[in-house]
Formats: structure tokens, sequence, C-alpha cells
């Protein structure tokens, strides 16, 4: 039997009139058709973090006098730019009725370059709210995160936000969820995250249309481990959802992937803080103190069971394996931190289930590591998380996508992750490049400025299909080496701000790309090696040495700036001598004294030029500003 019913001020639990037994003897355990696992998804800056502020506010899990807006945003990163970067899971209690609901809500990220961590949270849950902004409408990520979610085949709950703005059209963002999804106008609920209204009638509806979790209570204990973190005192911390047994404390662990074995030291739900709890029974969501120090032996994805042997017990679905699309080198600035470096990447890597690394050792750089992200806004977090959370200063080279390189006489391809890993041009049949589907939505307006950026990037059009009156679904075939570095930026620009994106990288297809080489003062720097189209090796070559001719600090002698395509200069700048006024002591005199000395001073430049071109060093934000271009 289970009971659910409160104590009162005598301790003993009463039903009716009659007393059953002291509260300490029961062992409360919370049904499973009395769970309810959900995730909120939207795109970046629809209010996803506001909206489970109110969640937690309503529900009374956070008290009022603690509540700070972006609550579930614990890295200062997060709230100085006002985005959501990591997965959070929160657990709350909701009554409808009688009944008392526990309800375990994870709040996602919006960005595109963190879908991975959406597609995690949706695996571990059972429905998901789809938050459209009442003001701007269905984005592009609004979108993308829809069909992750219809993959995982969830329970869909329709919700316009920020519904108290003057600019919101409610009626107008309703058709087009109506047309998005298929639903009828009365499934659609309307709220706000910044007041409150609506926030009730939406838990209730949680409650009704969100299916409770499955799985059975009496079988071998399964879970899955959604998320990760390392503290130094607890060492692996893993955030799971259950989904056969009960997970005890002081229970042995086993992971059946690693086969690492470990002991559940703490175990419990998160409020949003730590509560420590004696069990996690079946559907619930919860964290596992696991006091392993190996940071390897427990991965994002792997099954937890129980006991020494994992025999007979067999695997939950992991995750689907991240395809990093965005490859760069990083570097330690300085030399001897190799070792922190490393030990900061595995930390992370534990936290971040989509960073790829492996080791690297550049001529110019010394030792590091050539990562895979996902874009370009999970390379800048990288380097400010390693920069704050492990005070470790960073050179990062240029970013390159991964190529497909056929070399002659072999039948297998060579996948190239940089400039520094191209054979020798007269060994390749070809090189293919990868290409993705983008959605691009703006309003019509802005139509033929969207069409031209997407030409001159090389983009295949495909088809336009309008949600609603005046905003358009552009739908475009571009390389994915035209969309990384600076097509958003540039696509907010030719907008107004308005148009949104989101890509999927779905083919490889030949292209005419070749390595463009920068010399400084006749040296080859490796970290500025690039991958570009042939016909545009001048242009990019000029880009990058103004940038160096601005900020590459000036010496005694001219400095030459170069960009070569395989040993042919296509792009030269100079950098002119640092000017020393050695007449500056003199007074009166024949002019013949300045004379002599500028004399003297021009044989020195004749000399210094004869012993070589000099030693340029390049500060490391240089690398930093041709990086971001």
């Amino acid at each position: 039997m289970v009971l659910t019913m409160k104590p009162d001020n005598s301790g003993v639990v009463k039903h009716g009139q009659t007393d059953i037994f002291p509260l300490e003897c029961i062992r409360f355990m919370v049904p499973q058709s009395y769970i309810r696992n959900f995730c909120i998804i939207a795109h970046i800056d629809h209010g996803k973090s506001t909206l489970s502020d109110r969640l937690l506010e309503v529900t009374g899990t956070v008290a009022s006098r603690q509540m700070k807006d972006q609550l579930l945003d614990s890295m200062d990163l997060e709230r100085e730019r006002g985005i959501t970067i990591k997965l959070a899971p929160a657990r709350m209690q909701w009554r409808k009725g009688e009944v008392e609901y526990t309800l375990n809500l994870i709040d996602t990220p919006g960005h595109i370059d963190f879908n991975y961590e959406v597609s995690r949270s949706l695996a571990a849950v059972d429905g998901a709210v789809l938050l459209v902004d009442a003001t701007q409408g269905v984005q592009a990520q609004t979108i993308a995160n829809l069909y992750l979610a219809l993959e995982e085949e969830l329970q869909i709950i329709p919700v316009l936000n920020k519904i108290d703005l003057p600019a919101a059209d409610v009626p107008r963002r309703k058709a087009e969820l109506m047309k998005l999804l298929g639903c009828d106008e009365k499934d659609i609920l309307a709220v706000s995250g910044k007041t409150g209204e609506g926030v009730r009638e939406l838990l209730d509806v949680i409650v009704d249309r969100i299916p409770s979790p499955t799985g059975r209570s009496d079988a071998p204990a399964r879970a899955v481990i959604f998320d990760s973190a390392y503290d130094d005192y607890k060492g692996v911390v893993a955030y799971i959802r259950v989904v056969d047994g009960i997970f005890k404390k002081r229970d042995k662990l086993k992971l059946i992937a690693t086969q690492a074995e470990g002991e559940i030291l703490e175990i419990g739900a998160l409020k949003p803080k730590f509560a420590p709890l004696e069990e996690l029974e079946t559907g619930q969501i919860g964290y596992v103190v696991t006091g392993l120090k190996d940071i390897r032996a427990c991965r994002v994805g792997d099954t937890f069971t129980v006991g020494t042997s994992s025999a007979g017990v067999e695997a939950l679905p992991g995750y689907r394996e991240v395809k990093p699309m965005v490859f760069a080198g990083v570097f330690p600035a300085q030399g001897d931190e190799y070792g922190a470096l490393r030990d900061a990447m595995d930390r992370l890597k534990l936290n971040d289930a989509a960073l790829v690394y492996d080791p690297e050792h550049s001529p110019a750089l010394g030792y590091g590591f050539r990562c895979g992200f996902l874009g370009m806004l999970h390379l800048e977090i990288l380097k400010e998380r390693l920069s704050r959370e492990y005070n470790i200063d960073l050179v990062v080279t240029l970013p390159s996508v991964a190529y497909r390189v056929f070399e002659n006489g072999k039948p297998e391809y060579r996948v190239i992750k940089g400039a520094l890993d191209l054979p020798d041009p007269a060994h390749i049949q070809k090189i293919e490049e990868p290409w993705a589907r983008t959605d691009i939505i703006v309003p019509a307006d802005y139509i033929g400025n969207v069409m031209t950026l997407a030409q001159e990037r090389h983009g295949t059009y495909l088809n336009t299909e309008f949600l609603s009156e005046g905003r358009a679904l552009i739908r475009y075939e571009l390389p994915l080496a035209a969309i990384i570095v600076d097509f958003n930026d540039k696509l907010k620009s030719v907008s107004s701000g308005y148009a949104s994106m989101s890509y999927e990288v779905f083919d490889y297809r030949e292209a005419d790309i070749v390595k463009l080489d920068i010399l400084v003062a006749e040296e080859t720097v490796e970290a500025f090696s690039t991958l570009v189209y042939r016909s545009e090796a001048e242009s990019s070559g000029r880009r990058i040495l103004e940038i160096l001719k601005d900020t590459v600090p000036r010496a005694q002698f001219v400095i030459k700036l170069q960009a070569a395509v395989s040993g042919k200069i296509v792009a030269a700048e100079r950098i002119s001598a640092m000017s020393k006024d050695v007449t500056s002591g003199l007074y009166g005199g024949d002019y013949t004294r300045k004379l002599k000395l500028l004399q003297k001073q021009k044989k020195g430049k004749k000399k210094m030029l004869a012993m070589g071109v000099g030693s340029v060093d390049i500060p490391g934000e240089v690398y930093l500003k041709v990086l971001k271009r």
C-alpha cells in the first residue's frame, strides 16, 4: 500500500479516524503513475529559463526569497551571455486534486551548437514542452528541436510564452503552431514566464497529457546516464534516469559498457540543489555520487546496474554518437601547462559529451589538442571555460571542417581535420567537403537579401514555404565550411536581426580545396594555415594579411607578410620597420653631423638584413583576431 498523506502534529498518520502506525515506520514511495518526466525545448531566447524559474516558484520547490533570474543556469558564463549552455534537471511537487505528483524537469539549451544536450535530455524524459515566443513566432531551432522530440516519440505540449509583452500576437502565433503541429487551437497554452500567468494551468496540463514512465520496479536495476560532472571531493557525479528496479545508498554499482565498479556513496534528487535520499525508484530522475576518480570510467549514455556482475542485464540504448562539425587546434600559451590542459579537457569531456579531442603537436605552438566542436559558439564557450574554471591561457588555431581526401591508388579516403594533415597535392585524386541542409526563417521583406547571401556562399536553393503572413521558411543546401564561421552573423546583418537558422549535415560532395599558407618574415606560420576554395584563396589570404598587418608588433626590420598556395604567392603585405630618430640628441653645428648618423643607421639596417630576416614574436591575441575574422 502506498501512502501519500501527511502526518498530524503527533507524527502519526491517520486514515479517517483510525491511527495506522507511526510515521517513521512507513516507507514512502511515489507510484510510477504519479511521476511525470518532461523537458522544455525552444529556440534561443524564447524564455525557457524564465519559465523554469516560474515553475520552481509556483510549485514551492524554491522559496521566493531564494529566487533569482536564470536559477538553473549555474555558470556565470550562462548568466553573462543570457543563454543556457548546460541541461539542468530539477524535481518539483505539484498537487492536482487529491493527488500529489512528482515532476522531473530538464531545462535545455536553445542554440544549435548545443543540440546534443537537447537530444540527451529528450531521451531521458517522456514528454516535452515546445515553447514559442509570442512576439517572434516559430524559429529555425524551434523546428529542429521539434524534430528531435518527434524522433523520440514524445508527447508534445505547444506553449506560447511572453504573452504579457505589448508586441505579442497570440492568434497569429497559434496559427503558426497549428500549421506546424497539425493540432487544434485548444491544445495550445498561452503563458507568461515573467508574470506567472498561465503557469498553474500548464502544470495541470503536464500532469494530464504527459504519460507516466514505464518500467518494472521488480526487474534488475537499470539506469541510463544522461549527464555527469566531476567533484574534487566526491569524484564522478552521474545524473541518471532510473528505467527499472531501485537504486539504494551503499549499493555496489556496475557500469555495463566500461565494466567499471563503484559504490553509491550518495543518491538523491535535484531540487535544484542536491537533496540526498535513501533510494531512487523506477521512473525517477536524480543523481548518484559514484566515488569514481577515473573520469573515463563513467561515460554519458552508459547503463548503471547494481551488484558485482552485469551478466544477464541488458544494456539500455545509449545516445547517438556525436559527430563534431568544426575542428580547431587548442594549445596552451605556456608550454609547461600542457599537463594542466590535458586534465582540464578530461574533466570538461565529462561535463560536455559533445567535445571530441586528440593530442596534437605543432612545431610552432608545441603540444596541444585537435578538438572537434558542434559550432563556433561551442568553441568560444570551451575557451572561456578553460580560462575561467582552470586558469589556462590558450592559443586557438583557425577552424576547419572535416574533409574526405581520396589519394591516388588508395581505395579508402582519409578524413582531414586540419590544413597540416593535407597530403602532397600531387598525390590527391579528389577532396570532398560536408554539405548541410539549412532551414532559414525570415520575414518576407528580407527574402531577397537572404537568397543573395546564400548564393554567395555557393548554396543550392531547394524551396520556400510560408509559415504565416509575412514569414517564410527558406531551405538551402550549403557547404558546411560556408556556414560555420560567420554565416549566422551575416544572416542577422542582412535581415536586420530577424532571421534564424538551423542546419544538419547530410552529404559529402567534391570540391576544389587548396591549402593556404601564411608566411611571416618568410617563415610559414602553421597555426595560420587553412583550407579554402581555390577561387577564394586570394581574398581569404588578403583578409588574413590585413589583420596581421594591423596587429603584429613592428620590429627593427621590415616584416614581409605573404599568403601562398602550393608555393605561389597570391597576396602580400609589408609591415614597415620601427623608426627611430637617431638625430634627436643633436643640437647646433653643421648639418653633416646629422647626415653621418643617418648614413650609419642605414648601414646598420643593411647589415641586419644581410644577417637574416629576424625573428618575429606573434602575440596570442593575434591568433584570436585572425580566428574571429
